[in-house]
Parts: structure tokens; C-alpha cells; sequence
């Protein structure tokens, strides 16, 4: 998986411009993701790529079409030292995992090839061989991510329909 690297305080607005807000299809907006800070990155974004960035990843407005936009590009997961809370809970609740690892976050290079053990918590930088330890998800949250979402999950435990 690919790295693509941004800095802090990524907001939600460099993920998916307002302009591009009219059309709700997650692969219309996938088309636009990042547009504003990456120009190339839809375009050359591989499924399983992760992205890295600095704190506060997220920040800005409450949209959830910012989680929605970097999943529909088919990026695994995204790597910070910290996440605006709501962009934290909007990609829980549509079934895309971040992870929190600062020393990862700081030390992983654009264009490095990483995995990552959502189970363990464990990032490896395949191109340095370095790991590094993220708290893996609590149960609950792992469960959300596994069933593709809040609401998927729901109804999966019988609670909703």
C-alpha cells in the first residue's frame, strides 16, 4: 500500500471541496478528493493506499462526505497523530478505520509502502521496516468497522432495519 503524505490540519474542505457537495455519489466525490491539496491524487490514488498526515486531520465542518470521499477512492486507512473528533466519529460510523500513531504519522514517507494489523494495532513501513503501535480498535468499534458502518452493524445485531 502507498503512502501519500499531507500535513496538519487537513480540513475537510481540502478533502472534498464544497463546490463538489451537490452530487452526494461517493464516486462522484471520490473523482474530487484532495483536488485542492493533491491535484493528482484521484487520479493516481490506488486501492489499499493509505494516506499519512499530520495532526488534526479533519478539521473544519462537520461534513460526512470527507470520510465518505477517501474511502470511495479506495484508500485503506488513514494515519495521524490526532483526528478532528467528528471526522474521527463520521468514519467510524461509515466503517473506515483511522488510526492514531504520532511517531508513525511523523516518521512514515511519501511513497513508502505500509501495512497495517487493525487487530493489533501494528504499521509497518515496509520500505524502512520500522513498526510502530497504534491502539488497535476496542471491540465495539472494530465490529463497526468490520460490518461496513454504524447502521450496518445495527442491523446486523438485530437493532435496526
Amino acid at each position: 500500500m502507498k503512502v501519500y503524505k499531507y500535513g496538519a490540519n487537513v480540513d475537510t474542505d481540502v478533502i472534498i471541496p464544497a463546490r463538489h457537495l451537490n452530487n452526494p455519489d461517493p464516486k462522484a466525490l471520490a473523482s474530487h478528493c484532495m483536488e485542492d491539496i493533491d491535484a493528482q491524487f484521484a487520479s493516481t490514488v490506488e486501492e489499499g493506499d493509505i494516506i499519512v498526515a499530520g495532526p488534526n486531520f479533519g478539521c473544519g465542518s462537520s461534513r460526512e462526505h470527507a470520510p465518505v470521499a477517501i474511502k470511495a477512492c479506495g484508500v485503506k486507512c488513514v494515519i495521524a497523530p490526532s483526528f478532528a473528533r467528528i471526522f474521527y466519529r463520521n468514519a467510524i460510523n461509515i466503517g473506515f478505520p483511522i488510526m492514531e500513531c504520532a511517531q508513525a504519522a511523523e516518521e512514515i514517507n511519501a511513497g513508502d509502502q505500509v501495512s497495517v494489523d487493525f487487530a493489533t494495532g501494528v504499521i509497518t513501513d515496509e520500505t524502512t521496516g520500522k513498526t510502530y503501535q497504534a491502539a488497535p480498535f476496542p471491540e465495539f468499534i472494530n465490529g463497526i468497522i468490520q460490518s461496513g458502518g454504524l447502521l450496518n452493524s445495527l442491523k446486523a445485531r438485530g437493532v435496526a432495519k
